[in-house]
């Protein structure tokens, strides 16, 4: 019997599309199937008049990896967007990441000597907390009352679905406090959004590739598998065992697309929303991703959501009952060593897209042994 393909790989975000690309570049032929009707994963961007909107969520690149941001640039050419996000409380804006803008607007300080004396003086109040027992002592120990109910309280609890008491404290592991005027969230040298929107770098990735799409692996495993010598599973691990050992948890979320007839609804790409009151995270502007000039705008609206399958899993709930989980799936995944995991999640991790990309890479070198 001919098996026509070296790879089956499944699913067509960067993880897949970029194993895809390094392996058929060294003369391995792969078909990709897709579940859904196009490439990119979440990075996939629809086109409104100009304007490319991130259908799944705010997607900026960085990364501090030369050899990532070479490969990327193969492919596409990105821009200069450096990214600024905004904090909303109670209808004042604060600039993120903690700076001496963001100090100064809180407490009036000036000199980053005073930014650090008034933090010092809020965390003194919380010292006693030695082991912290959950999140929300975690914070107040890192960061004392100010910080922590402004910025991190409700957006936290809205985000996971639960309140901060309840969450473990290794969530929050440091806060990075910058003692400059410098609203740069990213400290990688290299930052920007595609030219065109993240279709280009898929489409650039899966050139010369067969890509099927609308096509679900598990409505028809054992043909797919009869199609190639190995497979690369992109999807969700518990899924790929038929949940075992149980379901993995996740926060999901949920996108409410709008389109005004407005130049600018907010000024900036990202604005969060901190109160529990304000059942949204964040508002996402998506010209301001490219620095568009059109006489319209698309927001988004990004509210947490309860996942459950069949829903799109975004965020692992890493605890110690699910990391318990996956790690059994995980040495059940190593019993088989014609099927690869990659991606966040095959691995339950949550990966920045260069991570992603030079996961794919490492993975194909060892394939190809190069």
């Amino acid at each position: 019997m001919i098996i026509p393909f070296d790879y089956l790989i499944i699913g067509a975000g960067l993880f897949g599309a970029t194993f895809a690309q390094k392996v058929s570049e060294h003369g391995k032929t792969c078909l990709v199937i897709e579940k859904r009707a196009h490439a990119g994963g979440n990075t996939y961007c629809r086109e409104e008049e100009g304007i490319h909107v991130h259908e799944y969520g705010a997607h900026i690149f960085h990364t501090d990896k030369d050899h990532v941001w070479q490969y990327v640039n193969r492919f596409v050419h990105f821009n200069h967007f450096i990214n600024s996000p905004l904090a909303n409380y109670k209808g004042k804006l604060y600039n993120l990441p903690f700076n001496m803008n963001t100090f100064n607007k809180l407490w009036g300080v000036n000199t980053p000597a005073e930014a650090k004396a008034k933090i010092t003086e809020q965390r003194s109040l919380y010292q006693q907390i030695t082991e912290p027992k959950n999140l929300e002592e975690q914070a107040l120990k890192l960061c004392g009352e100010d910080i922590y109910r402004i910025f991190i309280k409700g957006y936290t609890e809205k985000q996971w679905g639960c309140p901060a008491t309840e969450l473990p404290a290794f969530i929050i592991r440091r806060l990075p406090f910058r003692f400059t005027y410098d609203n740069n969230y990213f400290n990688d040298p290299y930052q920007g959004i595609p030219i065109g929107g993240y279709n280009p770098l898929t489409v650039g990735l899966l050139k010369g590739i067969e890509v099927r799409y609308n096509t679900n692996y598990f409505e028809n495993r054992e043909y797919f598998d009869s199609l190639a010598r190995k497979t690369v599973f992109t999807g969700c691990i518990d899924e790929f065992f038929n949940y075992t050992f149980g379901n993995l948890d996740y926060r999901s979320l949920r996108f409410e697309h709008e389109r005004l007839e407005i130049n600018s609804f907010q000024g900036n790409a990202v604005v969060n929303y901190n109160e529990a009151s304000v059942p949204f995270t964040r508002i996402i502007e998506h010209k301001h991703f490219e620095f568009g000039q059109q006489a319209h705008t698309v927001i988004t609206h990004e509210y947490p959501l309860n996942y459950k399958v069949g829903i799109e899993p975004y965020y692992p709930i890493n605890n110690e009952n699910n990391m318990k989980k996956f790690k059994q799936y995980k040495e059940k995944s190593i019993l088989n060593p014609n099927v690869l995991f990659g991606g966040r999640l095959a691995e339950y991790a949550y990966y920045d897209m260069d991570d992603t990309i030079e996961a794919a890479l490492l993975l194909a070198k060892k394939e190809l042994r190069i």
